[in-house]
């Protein structure tokens, strides 16, 4: 496939030039060739992907898709339930568990026309001990987590979109190691019923090779089964609004950068001359008390963020660990014994924690379009037996807003993301700033 987007195959569906089925088998082939060196799959189904795809090759042939993603192959992450396939969480715990149920999502996505083709590799319950992924651009390094095997199916050509889910770095950080598009929506805006775990930053997001099909997919699934009960829906259209220079765009350093690589700053603030030069005003802490207001309020983010999970992880893990503790994870154990330390006080003090960075985000808004960093502190690093530090990523799910890394960076030779974050429920405004930038990162870029 020269073009690996579904947007661009979705034309050809409309043309008659391919069907479902057709584009179906050219992702198998690539699962086929692949996979034994990816590893981003723990079940597949191919035999319910083949009927779903000559359901929608008959849609098409009508005139009468039942979406705009109707056919397309995607991937879900197997902590998000699927009826046909086991959901295993990562975990010895639940081999071969079946939930007999489609979650919130895969629901949507069916009812939608899309073909889940298998459940992608994720960490234990979507937390810190890896699987067998490697990253397609060089298997002696992680692909990132814990969405590994989402991204590293879709950054191998296996198919054009997978279902991730973020609670610290888990969809953004896989993006920038991978060389894709990574979406993180806002907290609540796609229904997580169904998804294996309910902490209070965790959210559905998409891996993707362009704006388009991460935005075609989340409209998708929000128009059938909305967003968290109590939260507004993700609105940010069918498809990303049309591209829009930002005027102004605040650069934040997060705690990432007193520890990102050399070659990542330097990548970042080509990036940023190459903004400046395009006529946008970049604003930091050191231009901006705001902006040094924000960065004072997302120090710690990563802390803040593991001791709220801690405490939210006494129901059902902790449980879990009293019926069927042999099969976890020291890792997960002793986050749970963390929490069982925690007092009601403690945890609502860190939600007022979070809380205010919120508010002092917020008072960015209406002067500053967006916010801009690394997606990574550097390239994949060596080894799977790690995920890689989600600390420039870890401000996004504090604050609960929208946030896209986008493949516009290099560092040694391997895919390096550039962050964008939004203001909560803005998607729309961030997809045309997303637009923008992406177009003008791919000037003088060459195709990998």
């Amino acid at each position: 496939m020269t073009d690996p987007t579904f947007s661009a195959a979705r034309e050809r569906f409309r043309s008659g030039k391919l069907m479902p089925r057709k584009f179906l088998e050219a992702c198998l082939e690539r699962i086929e060739a692949r996979e034994p060196k990816v590893r981003a799959f723990v079940a597949l189904n191919i035999a319910g992907a083949r009927r779903a795809a000559d359901a929608s090759d008959k849609r098409w042939k009508a005139g009468k898709p039942l979406s705009s993603i109707d056919g397309l192959p995607i991937a879900i992450k197997d902590i998000i339930e699927t009826e046909d396939m086991p959901t295993e969480f990562g975990s010895p715990v639940f081999k071969g568990w079946k939930g007999g149920r489609d979650s919130a999502c895969a629901y949507a996505l069916r009812l939608a026309g899309a073909v889940i083709v298998g459940k992608a590799v994720t960490t234990e319950f979507a937390g810190a001990p890896p699987g067998p992924t490697t990253n397609p651009h060089d298997p002696k390094r992680t692909p990132g987590g814990s969405s590994s095997g989402s991204a590293a199916a879709v950054a191998a050509g296996m198919v054009p979109v997978a279902i991730g889910t973020q609670v610290g770095g888990s969809v953004l950080r896989p993006a920038s190691f991978c060389g894709i598009v990574g979406f993180k929506p806002t907290f609540g805006a796609l229904n997580r019923g169904g998804v294996g775990d309910q902490f209070s930053q965790n959210c559905l997001g998409t891996l993707s090779h362009s704006l388009e099909d991460a935005w075609a997919v989340a409209h998708e699934i929000a128009v059938r089964v909305g967003g968290d009960p109590g939260f507004p829906p993700f609105a940010g259209g069918a498809a990303p609004a049309s591209p829009r220079r930002p005027d102004v765009l605040a650069v934040l350093e997060t705690d990432g950068w007193a520890v990102a690589e050399p070659a990542a700053k330097k990548a970042l603030e080509a990036f940023l001359r190459k903004l400046s030069a395009a006529g946008v005003t970049l604003i930091d802490r050191k231009t901006s008390r705001r902006v040094e207001q924000l960065e004072g309020a997302i120090a710690g983010a990563s802390q803040l963020s593991l001791g709220i999970n801690d405490w939210e992880k006494l129901w059902p893990f902790a449980e879990l660990d009293l019926r069927a503790g042999k099969g976890l994870s020291d890792g997960l154990r002793k986050a749970i014994a963390a929490g069982r330390k925690m007092t009601p006080d403690d945890y609502i003090a860190l939600l007022k924690r979070r809380d205010f960075a919120r508010d002092v985000l917020m008072s960015l808004a209406g002067d500053v379009d967006a916010l801009i960093t690394l997606g990574s502190a550097g390239p994949a690093p060596l080894g799977i037996h790690s995920t890689g530090d989600a600390v420039f990523n870890m401000p996004a799910s504090m604050l609960r807003n929208p946030a896209l890394s986008l493949p516009l960076l290099e560092a040694g030779g391997l895919p390096l993301g550039v962050q964008l974050l939004g203001y909560p429920n803005q998607e729309r405004a961030l997809s045309g700033i997303a637009g923008w930038v992406t177009a003008l990162g791919a000037k003088g870029k060459k195709k990998r």
